[in-house]
């Protein structure tokens, strides 16, 4: 798989699980790596990390100064080891620094040499809580730390160093601390006095390195198949919580239309119950006999007649527009209104302005198509309700997560066969 295929992968797995950006990163790493291992030496600025670092490798590769100087990665290859001088963890370093610092522990490292000055006495909390997280991290990737105390010839009373490398063994408990002087290295081998050199301690580092370096083929192996089997089960929770909360909200959509269908049923009932009194007359209607000029004035039978119709038309027109407001269907959509708010209601537009006769009450409830066009009008103003279209939009939105899923499995199911 060629870096621009691969990014591909990565950014649609990305889209479902962006908080593995490190893992994936890492991942890209032990793929595309070369057959090097990698050591990233790491620690606060003035511990002596280059110091040491030249001795290991036994040339002066990496700058050695009172001030600090680390301030971005340092890379040296030595006889098929890639070497890694990290900037300082310092406080104050730029967030530039951090980021170098970040990529050379979690990103490019197969072994993490961390120094720590015994002239400082204990681990400070940024040492103590890096190490911690490092501790940690062996357990599920199987990167090798080794903890390594510098300066100790520094320490010129041996009570105060064995005191300083108990403390030290309490904080970490779960590494060996391997305490080490550079300055008597360089000298004994200079000198050509071999238990100088013994003395210094880096022997023994340089033997825990060669067995920790022996160690990376088995780690890689061991840690691409835990980050793809992490992140698997991590898309595959994400698919079923999807699935869960999609199931769960169609349910809903599904209960609150049958809810709404039932209780408009209800409603148009009960209209029509309520609406027997007024269409059940004898003889003639006389709310159909038009008032004459003589009759403008008064309070006519063909005017208390047509008042009823109007107080049951408007009864009807309330429990109808009750049930509306109880399911949420409130207003007309945007694209439906006017300027004349008065005109704005679900009701005007589906029975129109006003009923003046007792026919046109008949027609609406009592006839078996109109009431099957109330019930079509009416839901489809519940659904473009602000609540349904939220619905809906949510509904859309686990869908096009499940189709991000669906890629992001298939992502990683790439990843899986090109390793």
């Amino acid at each position: 798989m060629d870096m621009q295929n691969f990014d591909g992968v990565v950014n649609a797995i990305l889209a479902v699980i962006p908080n593995r950006e490190t893992d994936l990163a890492r991942l890209r790493r032990l793929i595309m790596a070369g057959t090097y291992p990698t050591i990233t030496v790491i620690g606060k600025y003035n511990h002596g990390k280059s110091r040491l670092l030249n001795e290991l490798i036994g040339h002066d590769i990496f700058s050695v100064a009172d001030k600090r100087e680390t301030l971005h990665l340092a890379e040296h290859i030595h006889q098929n080891v890639s070497w890694l001088d990290a900037p300082g963890l310092d406080a104050d370093v730029a967030a530039v620094d951090d980021d170098y610092a970040f990529n050379a522990i979690w990103t490019q490292a197969d072994i993490r040499l961390f120094v720590h000055s015994i002239r400082e006495g204990e681990l400070d909390a940024i040492e103590h809580q890096l190490l911690q997280q490092l501790v940690h991290d062996f357990q599920s990737s199987r990167r090798q730390t080794l903890l390594v105390l510098t300066q100790i010839d520094q320490m010129p009373d041996q009570q105060v160093l064995a005191h300083i490398q108990q403390s030290i063994a309490h904080q970490i408990p779960d590494l060996n601390a391997l305490s080490v002087s550079a300055t008597r290295h360089r000298q004994g081998i200079e000198k050509s006095k071999p238990l100088l050199v013994e003395k210094s301690g880096i022997v023994a580092l340089q033997q825990a390195l060669e067995f920790a370096i022996s160690q990376v083929p088995t780690a890689r192996e061991h840690e691409k198949l835990q980050l793809f089997k992490d992140m698997q089960q991590q898309i595959n929770q994400l698919k079923v919580d999807q699935e869960h909360l999609q199931q769960k909200l169609q349910q809903t959509q599904q209960q609150q239309r049958q809810d709404f269908d039932e209780g408009l049923i209800k409603v148009l009932d009960k209209i029509r119950e309520d609406l027997h009194p007024i269409l059940d007359i004898s003889g003639q209607d006389e709310a159909l006999v038009p008032d004459s000029f003589a009759t403008m004035f008064k309070n006519t039978v063909g005017k208390q007649q047509r008042a009823k119709v109007q107080i049951a038309y408007s009864r009807a027109c309330i429990d109808m527009n009750s049930h509306l407001i109880r399911h949420g269907v409130v207003g007309l959509p945007e694209d439906q209104q006017t300027r004349v708010k008065s005109l704005d209601t679900v009701i005007v537009a589906v029975l129109g302005i006003s009923v003046k006769f007792r026919e046109h009450l008949h027609t609406l409830f009592f006839t078996d198509a109109e009431r099957q066009r109330l019930q079509r009008e009416f839901a489809f103003y519940f659904e473009k309700s602000a609540g349904r279209e939220a619905l809906v939009e949510q509904l859309n939105k686990i869908e096009k997560q499940l189709h991000d899923i669906a890629q992001a499995q298939t992502a990683l199911k790439m990843l899986e066969d090109a390793v």
